[in-house]
């Protein structure tokens, strides 16, 4: 008996991703046929992966949902289910609103929705279907978060910090690798965590640098780093080991010790530019990625204006800000009045933004003329599209070269920089 086609729709962040390719995985090992966010969706069963994480994602998942759920009324679709953050969160209450999905799942339980089509049929052993282009893949090394950030729903939907074995991950990067991967995207709710929940240390540095030493493993790119109690041994690690990329992605969100204290950051103004001059000079060409809020309740104009004198004094390489929006059930919602207006913060990230694109444009003008490993990752129009190791896939500045220098999509080039913009760099690999 011929099997349904399934469509599985990945929405929000790269660890949900993972999630999906994961479950494609186990329904490829089961003989079905699955795609990705099809542009025509034509199978007979969806899944959509939602992420619950801010107001506007959550918006955008119950929208998605309505939207298939639709066309299953219209008879265009057979069967419709739904997993992911938002479900695991607010389970009951979807239920109730959206009959007509089948089934839901939540952020754990997923890998069930293979018996509840099959009875005959349980999750098995089986490697994930990578949906990203072949040479580079995500690697999810943890789930969960301890940290508990007053504005942050993420532990209230992922719960406690849990760290996958070493070797389990070590095997999945020599599986990757033999697949044709030659980039890895490392990620997590809180990086810098991974261990301690095993024997009450970090042994982030020691799992990269384990990684850094597999044959084929050309760049490991690290994400989503906490600021306090910092590693010092990773920098070592991504100054010594030349596959690791000098790119981190660590999220500060503010610096006024106020705003901090609030925030429930468990960090200082003060520890934090140490922080910063440190991983500086350690690893010297370092690209820093950070993410900064404005519009924290409480938040004054004094607060504000330190926040942007940081950000003019740290010249970060990456920079996205956002507005604060009440989570239901964070520490904030529950004990913070949220009585920045609207408009007031809709001006500060304005300004804010306005500093940080200056900043890019002069970082970014200073690598004319300079000679960058640049890896290909498609081709668009005349253009090939690239990315240094300072640029993660899909958020960072990418490399544009010239079609007819006659590139291969994943291979790496050398490539003398020409040419700059505020969000690309011009290239090429003809050059003496």
């Amino acid at each position: 008996m011929k099997k349904p086609t399934i469509d599985i729709i990945t929405l929000g962040c790269s660890k949900n991703l993972v999630d999906s390719e994961t479950l494609m995985g186990l329904f490829d090992a089961h003989g079905y046929h699955v795609t990705h966010d099809s542009e025509n969706p034509q199978g007979e069963i969806a899944v959509v992966n939602t992420c619950g994480f801010i107001e506007d994602a959550k918006q955008e998942s119950i929208d998605t949902i309505l939207e298939f759920a639709q066309a299953k009324e219209e008879g265009r679709l057979k069967k419709l289910y739904v997993m992911g953050c938002l479900s695991e969160r607010y389970l009951a209450d979807l239920e109730k609103e959206i009959p007509e999905v089948d089934g839901w799942y939540g952020k754990f339980n997923y890998k069930k929705l293979l018996e509840d089509l099959d009875a005959q049929l349980h999750p098995q052993e089986a490697w994930r279907h990578i949906t990203t282009p072949r040479h580079y893949a995500y690697l999810k090394i943890s789930e969960g978060c301890d940290r508990h950030c007053a504005y942050c729903a993420i532990p209230l939907i992922t719960g406690r910090h849990q760290s996958r074995p070493v070797q389990e991950i070590l095997d999945e990067v020599r599986w990757l690798v033999s697949q044709g991967t030659k980039e890895f995207q490392v990620i997590a709710q809180e990086l810098t965590y991974y261990g301690v929940d095993i024997d009450g240390k970090q042994h982030i540095a020691e799992l990269i640098e384990q990684m850094a030493d597999i044959e084929g493993v050309e760049w490991i790119r690290l994400h989503y780093a906490y600021p306090a109690h910092f590693p010092w041994d990773l920098l070592r690690v991504m100054r010594e080991k030349k596959n690791v990329c000098n790119y981190l992605d660590i999220a500060l969100q503010h610096i006024s010790d106020h705003m901090l204290s609030r925030m429930q950051r468990h960090v200082s103004k003060d520890e934090t530019y140490e922080l910063i001059q440190k991983m500086r000079r350690e690893v010297p060409g370092i690209h820093l990625r950070t993410t900064l809020m404005v519009g924290f309740p409480g938040e004054t104009e004094e607060d504000f204006k330190e926040l942007v004198e940081f950000t003019k004094w740290a010249r970060f390489e990456r920079m996205g800000a956002f507005a604060y929006s009440e989570e239901d059930g964070t520490y904030s919602a529950l004990h913070y009045e949220d009585d920045v207006p609207q408009e007031v913060k809709q001006q500060r990230l304005d300004k804010l933004m306005r500093v940080q694109q200056n900043i890019s444009a002069e970082l970014e003008a200073a690598k004319i003329g300079q000679t960058l490993r640049v890896v290909i990752d498609r081709m668009e129009g005349d253009w090939y599209v690239g990315r240094t190791e300072f640029c993660s896939p899909e958020v960072d500045p990418e490399v544009l070269l010239p079609a007819n220098e006659a590139l291969k999509i994943g291979n790496f080039y050398e490539a003398r920089i020409t040419d700059a913009e505020e969000f690309d760099l011009y290239a090429t690999t003809k050059y003496e």
